[in-house]
């Protein structure tokens, strides 16, 4: 599979992404190799390996359940590139 400017193009809107023509044409190359990697791993013999949840065998470290104060609404859209009435304001639909 080759993975097209196109591909990009159409994965970044799904995304919302406005990438510029050299970031689409070097994500292509990226992307394109990473799926190649990708292929390659799906053609390895493994009959004999045995099936694995996660590579290490540590076991999940997880904390307790309790609440706890959250951020102020304000304090929470400070940095939000666009806000109204103390929500984010998202692009409806992307050119591109």
């Amino acid at each position: 599979m080759h993975l097209t400017e196109q591909d990009v193009a159409h994965v970044a809107r799904l995304a919302r992404l406005v990438l510029t023509d050299e970031e689409k044409h070097t994500l292509a190359g990226e992307l394109d190799r990473i799926l190649q990697h990708a292929d390659e791993l799906a053609g390895l013999d493994l009959a004999g390996v045995s099936p694995m949840s996660h590579v290490g065998g540590g076991e999940t470290v997880t904390r307790p359940d309790e609440p706890r104060p959250s951020l102020a609404p304000l304090t929470a859209l400070a940095n939000a590139p666009d806000a109204d009435e103390q929500q984010f304001r998202v692009p409806a639909v992307l050119e591109g």
